[in-house]
């Protein structure tokens, strides 16, 4: 077969246990999920001979395959925040699609919840005060006040209401209600969004994600394995990577994320169009994450994400497109970088596997187009992913 020219699929997705883990390491989450994903697949381990994982140790990948006890040939270490993994599965479906590797395991863990309940680390106010950032955290600009300013400047530009960034959180709940899964799922509304403690002028406590600890895994494999595995495939059609910026300074605008470029260059490889897709695993680590990756993945024109989810599209039941199927970063969980779970999420509503939450045609079949788009740092990277069955 020529170089590049392989189909690739992604043939097994998991979960570690998420939520509240205390008596576990962030490794054996990695090991969790690994197994997990290989199972969901059918596929053996000798088979997996690629690796990538970031966040966790000093070498992050070479760390996870010791510990998993893999010796692979392909590895990526990409770390670029919360976009990392959707990163990852572009340069895996890269290297398939290339012959360099044939079943790629992207992993990830993290115990970020019960490593500040043990005191064993504070919560992440910045990501430093090296290199660029010297320039902004001494003035106290934190992580959540750059997200917040860049709130703020849809709000003043746009008119997009509070109320109306409100409704994000309580449509991901209603989501996160149908989950099992899901960390929180007790209803709220937009008042007990409004109402609650400041964090970061707009963002009260509900704008802003939960903090979890739980593991994830999706396996990738050429197309001549899918005939091996116990799933149905879930093909990667195309791809895109972005970054933007890390002082805020140098951010052209910060009504526009770097998904508008991820976007479209995925939606461009991938040959489909945004009114296409049938649901949507978008980051959302606050509330505005949400609404403007809407506007630049092009589901809406800019400046009408608030319009657009004020009226429940974005609710698994009755919704038009069903965003954060599983609750997201705001309710289900979100132990860090959670874009991993974004594909998680998005093969298990592709196959029919969603159970409560699945999303549904009108005649009952599960959806054919998703896509998983993730941002890192604050809006400073994204990784858009296009997947179909």
């Amino acid at each position: 077969m020529p170089p590049g020219s392989r189909k690739v699929a992604i043939t097994g997705v998991a979960l570690a246990d998420c939520g509240r883990v205390d008596d576990t390491t962030p490794y054996a989450l990695h090991a969790q999920a690994a197994r997990r994903a290989l199972a969901d697949a059918g596929l053996d381990r000798s088979l997996v001979d690629g690796l990538a994982s970031a966040g966790t140790g000093t070498l992050a990948p070479v760390e996870i395959a010791e510990y998993l006890g893999l010796r692979p040939t392909w590895v990526d270490s990409t770390s670029v925040g919360g976009s990392t993994w959707e990163v990852m599965a572009a340069h895996a479906a890269d290297a398939i699609a290339a012959g360099h590797a044939n079943a790629v395991l992207l992993v990830y863990g993290s115990t970020a919840r019960a490593d500040i309940r043990a005191g064993r680390r504070t919560g992440t106010l910045s990501f430093g005060a090296r290199g660029p950032l010297q320039f902004e955290v001494p003035y106290g600009h934190t992580l959540i006040a750059k997200y917040a300013m860049a709130a703020r400047r849809h709000m003043i530009e746009h008119g997009t209401t509070i109320e109306q960034l409100a409704q994000i959180a309580v449509q991901a709940r209603a989501n996160a209600a149908l989950n099992p899964e899901a960390m929180f799922r007790d209803p709220i509304t937009v008042d007990d969004v409004l109402s609650g403690p400041m964090i970061a002028d707009p963002f009260t406590k509900l704008h802003c994600c939960i903090r979890s600890d739980g593991g994830a895994a999706v396996l990738l494999a050429a197309e001549e394995y899918v005939r091996d595995c116990r799933t149905a495939p879930v093909w990667v059609l195309g791809t895109g990577e972005y970054v933007s910026h890390v002082s805020m300074s140098e951010w052209p605008d910060f009504t526009v994320s770097p998904a508008a470029v991820s976007g479209r260059l995925a939606f461009e490889r991938a040959g489909v169009r945004p009114e296409e897709i049938e649901l949507a695993q978008i980051y959302d680590a606050f509330t505005y994450m949400t609404l403007v990756t809407l506007e630049d993945l092009g589901f809406c024109a800019k400046g009408e994400g608030g319009a657009f989810v004020e009226k429940g599209r974005l609710k698994v039941e009755g919704g038009d497109l069903p965003v954060n199927t599983d609750g997201g970063g705001l309710s289900a969980q979100h132990p860090g970088m959670r874009g991993l779970f974004l594909l998680v999420e998005a093969v298990r509503q592709l196959r029919g596997e969603a159970g409560a939450r699945q999303v549904r045609r009108p005649d009952g079949s599960a959806p054919g187009l998703a896509v998983a788009s993730g941002t890192g740092g604050w809006f400073c990277s994204s990784g858009t992913v296009v997947l179909g069955r």
